[in-house]
């Protein structure tokens, strides 16, 4: 009775022990997947913010995008009407001078030019174009003042020797301005160096 009683006992003991161990696993088991399903979820919740966050920045470049183009349209659009009245207000502006002057058109372009400062242009790059520059000028006539044209019966011939007296100065400043002899059929140049004697 006593070795019964020991027995039932011992498996009464084994048996609590068993039961207690099981009962640990079986806490241990859960405790790990509670764990799990909390990381998991952990994992999947910082997942889907970030892929919210990706698509906050996406739309808020998109918008931004959106925003400048719009921006750069309507620039754009302003641009084209600003050139539009400025080319009525030209065409206006015209009409009204050309009304003025009687439809002249080169009245007004002459206008134009002058108001516009383009002679003035012209004269300052002309005198930029020739600033630093050493020209060689020479001025010549034919040896008459107008006055043997004017007389009664003034010929045609006195107008070529005229024409002929001037061509040696005129190859002679040619030849110093560029270094240039005339061809030989036409003749040379009169030697400076001896003059002749008269």
């Amino acid at each position: 009775m006593n070795g019964m009683t020991r027995t039932q006992k011992l498996k009464a003991e084994l048996l609590s022990k068993a039961s207690v161990e099981y009962e640990t696993k079986v806490q241990e088991a859960n405790w790990d997947l509670y764990k799990k399903q909390k990381a998991a979820e952990a994992a999947l919740f910082e997942k889907e913010k970030e892929a919210e966050a990706k698509k906050a920045m996406a739309e808020a470049e998109f918008y931004s995008r959106q925003q400048a183009a719009d921006g750069e349209l309507y620039a754009k659009q302003k641009e084209a009407e600003g050139l539009v009245a400025v080319a009525q207000a030209q065409g206006q502006y015209l009409r009204t001078l050309l009304g003025a002057v009687g439809g002249n058109y080169a009245a007004v372009r002459d206008y134009l030019m002058i108001t516009g400062g383009m002679f003035q242009d012209i004269a300052r790059l002309n005198a930029q174009a020739v600033q630093g520059m050493q020209p060689k000028i020479s001025v010549w006539n034919n040896g008459s003042d107008g006055s043997e044209g004017a007389a009664a019966g003034g010929s045609a011939m006195k107008e070529v020797a005229g024409v002929y007296r001037m061509l040696p100065p005129l190859f002679k400043t040619v030849h110093e301005q560029t270094g240039m002899l005339p061809p030989s059929w036409m003749g040379s140049l009169p030697d400076s160096t001896n003059p002749p004697n008269n």
